[in-house]
Formats: C-alpha cells, structure tokens, sequence
C-alpha cells in the first residue's frame, strides 16, 4: 500500500543507527515536558547546549579526520542534557557542553572513552560552576509517564542491546527501596512506586547508564556494575541526602569500567552493526 511507504522509509532509516532511535525519542520527551508537563520553553538553553554539543563535536572531527555521522552521539549527549540540566547563566552551560563532548577524546583507556558524555557534563557543571543543578521534581510521576518512557527506553535498550543494564540497575533499586521504605519506615506501597516512577529516574535508567559506549563490555560485568550503581545511588540517597544520587553513582562506578574490561573481555560496540552486516550480507549474495 503506497500510504505504507513512507511510514517503512522512516522505519528504514531509524533502523540503520540506534542513535537515530535516541535522538527521536529524546527529542519527543523534550517536547513532552515544554507541551504537556508545561516546563518554561527555555529555547535558549535548549539551543545553547545542542550548538556547543556539536560545534566541538565538530572541532575534533576535523581534528582528527572522524566520519561526520559521529554528530550523532553529540546530539543524543547534548539532548540528554536539555532535559536533566538546568542553570542560572548561560557560562556554566556551555562549560557541561564542552566538558561532555570532550571527555570522550581526552579521557580515554585503551581507546575508549570511561565517562558517560552526557553524565560528566552534568557533574562538571553542577561540581565547577555553583550555577547549575538536576531537577528531577520537573517530570513528576505517573502512570502514563511511566508507561511512555519505560516502552520508548525498551525499545532503545534492545536495540543497542543493554536490557540488561536497565534491569539489573531498576530491578536492584527497587528491592533496596522496598526493604527501605515499606518493610523498614512501614510507608505505603504508593510511596514506593512514586519513587521509582520518577522521571528522571526513568530517562536514566534507559537512556544514559545504557550507553554502549560507556558500559562494560560483557554481560557479566554489565550486571555487577549496574547492581554496584544501584546500591551507591540508594545509599547516596536514603543516607548522605544527595540530590539525583544516580546521576553521581554513576559518575564515581565509571571509574572501574576499564578494570572490568580487564577482568572480561567482550566485543566492541558498533552504533551501525546492522547496517555493516547487511551490507556485508550483500556483497556475499552478489559473490554467489
């Protein structure tokens, strides 16, 4: 049916990269807190953090010769952003930009990067400046939020193939968070699905502590280092008060991804293996 083609097109072309996938969805949420949850339409922020994203995402391209396909990873870094960061002046912004997106060719191991772009911007930012915060109170929690970011981050998670991280994290703080607030303070069970239905806490869970790029390589160290994120977030919380603990529990267990590399190898993520075996898939056919 020609009305199809269109609609398959576009599922084509997400297809070809996760990251198009993350970009969408990100981009969506975005316009869901401005449109739904009534967030101030801080364009200038918005457009701030997403130009020097790319703009230095754009210097090292030239720089050191990249494919320019790689502006990708900055947009979903600097959308990530938009919706977790919030600052009083536009300095502390740029500096979390800059930050972000060059901690991924400056602070390597063994040609990876360790930091989650998007996370270390945040952190430096709040950490250097004394200007900028997370408000995790901005996305409020319900059951359609719930719904709409936990379906959208399944679909991210499968596709670069990290479920496991987002389960082992979310699965981990929810039973701590259960012992805490419902067997320990003796809360309600609505207290205990408030906490875990938060907004941010959802974004987090699928779409930065899952990035490919980030996480350990093997399954096995994925799951020990989501759980070991799980239970510095919890602890950060409950006992020292800190503020969008995941956010810095995350930041602090990215130091020992390379030790868990070294412990398991696994193999290399790459943003287009389905393209790479499709297209190598092809070459094949026309050979026979």
């Amino acid at each position: 049916m020609r009305f199809l083609q269109p609609i398959n097109a576009i599922l084509v072309f997400l297809k070809q990269d996760a990251r198009h996938f993350q970009i969408v969805f990100l981009a969506g949420f975005l316009l869901f807190g401005i449109l739904q949850l009534h967030w101030d339409a801080e364009l200038t922020r918005y457009l701030l953090l997403l130009g020097t994203c790319l703009g230095v995402q754009a210097c090292f391209i030239r720089w050191k010769s990249l494919p320019w396909s790689s502006l990708k990873s900055a947009a979903v870094s600097a959308l990530g952003m938009c919706l977790l960061l919030k600052a009083a002046g536009p300095g502390a912004l740029v500096l979390g930009a800059v930050v972000a997106i060059a901690s991924k060719f400056i602070l390597r191991v063994k040609g990876r990067h360790v930091f989650n772009p998007g996370n270390l911007g945040i952190a430096a930012a709040v950490l250097l400046t004394g200007d900028a915060w997370v408000s995790p109170g901005q996305w409020g929690s319900g059951v359609a939020l719930f719904f709409l970011v936990t379906a959208a981050g399944c679909m991210v998670v499968l596709r670069v193939g990290r479920i496991d991280t987002s389960l082992a994290f979310l699965g981990t703080l929810a039973v701590l968070e259960y012992f805490r607030t419902v067997l320990y303070l003796g809360w309600e069970m609505d207290v205990w699905l408030h906490r875990l239905s938060n907004g941010s806490l959802l974004l987090f869970t699928f779409f930065m502590i899952t990035d490919p790029m980030t996480t350990p390589r093997a399954q096995r160290m994925r799951v020990i280092w989501s759980v070991a994120i799980a239970v510095l977030s919890f602890l950060l919380g409950w006992y020292f008060w800190i503020n969008s603990a995941p956010i810095w529990a995350l930041l602090i267990i990215s130091t020992i991804t390379p030790i868990l590399d070294h412990l398991q190898h696994g193999d290399a993520f790459n943003w287009n293996a389905e393209r790479s075996e499709r297209t190598a898939r092809n070459e094949q056919h026309q050979l026979t």
